[in-house]
């Protein structure tokens, strides 16, 4: 994948994002020196960034989390740490923004930087198997909102339809049709389709841009 500066993914609870931001955060470390993975996600996520913080630490991956994830609070500060993603360009960071609007009010602290030196991608992580996204016009809402909310417009889509463990690879198939819909309805180019390790060789034939990803454990 040819990866822009700051990459930010967001979308409604549930889809993956920080699955997906924790091994795009791996991936890009192969190809560059100084990598971030931060979690703006105050909204008490169910996975959490730093659950793989040893791998990530491990792999020389800095790992950045706001003070106020797993609080209710509305409008954050941003610790100072946070500010390095738009002070150092130096560093390559991927940004786990959260879910809905909520989520994204504290991108809205880093988002005119952010539009300002413009080399940044958002994609928008799609789960066609969670049940307040199942259409292309659900899809399509949360998308307005998540851009109203942390004022940084979306450049891409990623589907992300899975069902855990219990994923097959033809519900990895049968999700394209639904991918392809939410790229017409948004006007956004489908980017990638992301998928379980173990999931890859049976599909890396069938859909193009497959992106393989080692998942995280559930927290106990």
């Amino acid at each position: 994948m040819n990866y822009k500066r700051l990459t930010l993914l967001a979308g409604h609870y549930g889809s993956g994002k920080t699955n997906l931001a924790v091994n795009m955060a791996l991936d890009l470390r192969k190809t560059r020196e100084r990598v971030a993975l931060a979690d703006l996600d105050i909204v008490n996520p169910y996975f959490r960034s730093k659950d793989s913080g040893r791998e990530l630490m491990e792999a020389g991956v800095r790992l950045i989390v706001s003070e106020y994830a797993n609080t209710n609070l509305d409008i954050p500060a941003l610790p100072q740490e946070m500010y390095a993603l738009i002070d150092d360009p130096g560093l390559s960071a991927v940004i786990d923004v959260g879910g809905d609007d909520r989520g994204a009010l504290a991108l809205g602290r880093l988002s005119p930087a952010i539009a300002a030196e413009n080399d940044y991608d958002m994609f928008l992580v799609v789960n066609r198997f969670r049940p307040l996204t199942r259409s292309a016009e659900d899809v399509l809402q949360v998308m307005r909102e998540i851009e109203e909310a942390g004022h940084l417009a979306f450049t891409g889509i990623i589907d992300n339809s899975n069902l855990g463990a219990e994923t097959s690879p033809e519900d990895v198939l049968g999700s394209a049709g639904f991918a392809e819909a939410v790229a017409e309805k948004t006007g956004l180019p489908l980017v990638l389709t992301s998928v379980d390790e173990a999931l890859y060789p049976a599909l890396a034939e069938k859909i193009e841009n497959l992106f393989p990803m080692h998942l995280q454990k559930r927290p106990v």
